[in-house]
């Protein structure tokens, strides 16, 4: 209890498609939580598999024992839903104050949920709160670096989300993972429906920044597990595949990212009641860059002076990686 208030019902957001090698080992690291969760929503994406006789299985022997089970919601797809849609679909069924996104594959750490408690009730503000993981193999073995350094994260990332400018550095690039995430409900009011152009946990966590305050956890808090078969990925790139990257096709890139600006910005720009003007106003300025980078000139050349003036503007540094992006905009083939 704090004060006089009861704690916080946890609903665990949890999506499967053919996940029956490890779902069990899953479901059980979530189920010995201490708190322990309210319910667990499972929605499956149409499994061919035994996932979801695990998933009930699992979950009955462990209620067993309990004087006030866990509650199940068992939601099954006919046909698959895709990533996104099936975690709007089971988040929409939760009905917790808390909402943690969970993959199948992964396991969480003891004490997990405890520590994100404890931050959520120190800080009333703090909408969304995320953590670094441990990376592993398809059989549990550490790769020998952290989820945190595969993203390359860093302590400015982490200084700058956990003060004032959670929004204002997502805007940057998302640095911060579902399988790691756990919110308060009230982001659902104005982060749903979720738009298509956005995968789901970066959707989550910019309209959690966009309402209030984000903590990441420097500690990691799962293993995350990266076997070949995820649906989202985490493993690090080497210095050749970034080399690779400068100089993949970039209409189809500066495409998607516009139009996820357009959503943004649309988004943001509705909720006026909820949302502060800087957060529109940022929005806005986010869309304005990616709509003049989808306009660079076909020849490589001709977008020298364009991206350099932005650059010297600051716009790149503000809505991408800097450098990063002013090369990869001058040296991207168009088609």
């Amino acid at each position: 209890m704090i004060g006089s208030l009861p704690p916080p019902r946890i609903s665990v957001a949890l999506c499967t498609h053919n996940g029956e090698a490890f779902i069990e080992q899953q479901l059980l690291s979530i189920l010995s939580q201490d708190p322990a969760p309210w319910e667990v929503v499972v929605s499956d994406d149409a499994s061919k598999d035994g996932t979801v006789a695990i998933v009930e299985r699992a979950v009955a022997d462990w209620n067993s024992s309990l004087p006030t089970p866990i509650e199940l919601v068992m939601l099954r797809n006919a046909t698959p839903l895709g990533v996104t849609a099936n975690f709007e679909q089971a988040i929409a069924a939760c009905g917790g104050d808390l909402i943690a996104l969970s993959d199948q594959d992964d396991v969480w750490h003891p004490g997990r949920l405890a520590r994100v408690l404890d931050i959520l009730a120190e800080r009333p503000t703090v909408r969304v709160v995320a953590s670094d993981a441990t990376l592993v193999d398809r059989e549990g073995v550490r790769l020998g670096y952290s989820l945190f350094e595969a993203l390359e994260v860093t302590e400015r990332d982490l200084a700058l989300v956990n003060g004032q400018q959670p929004f204002a550095t997502l805007m940057r690039r998302n640095i911060i993972t579902g399988a790691t995430m756990v919110f308060r409900r009230d982001v659902l009011d104005v982060a749903m429906p979720f738009p298509s152009s956005w995968v789901h946990d970066e959707w989550i966590a910019t309209m959690g920044a966009a309402l209030g305050d984000v903590v990441l956890v420097e500690d990691q808090l799962i293993d995350y597990r990266q076997h070949g078969g995820n649906q989202i990925g985490a493993l690090r790139l080497s210095l050749p595949d970034k080399v690779r990257r400068l100089f993949e096709p970039r209409a189809d890139r500066n495409a998607r990212l516009l139009v996820r600006a357009e959503a943004l910005a649309e988004r943001t720009a509705f909720h006026t009641e909820l949302l502060s003007p800087r957060v529109r106003e940022t929005a806005a300025a986010k869309l304005a860059h990616e709509r003049a980078r989808s306009a660079l000139p076909t020849m490589r050349v001709r977008r020298l002076i364009p991206v350099l003036a932005a650059g010297v503007a600051g716009r790149y540094g503000t809505f991408g990686r800097g450098a990063m992006d002013m090369v990869r905009d001058i040296c991207q083939p168009s088609g």
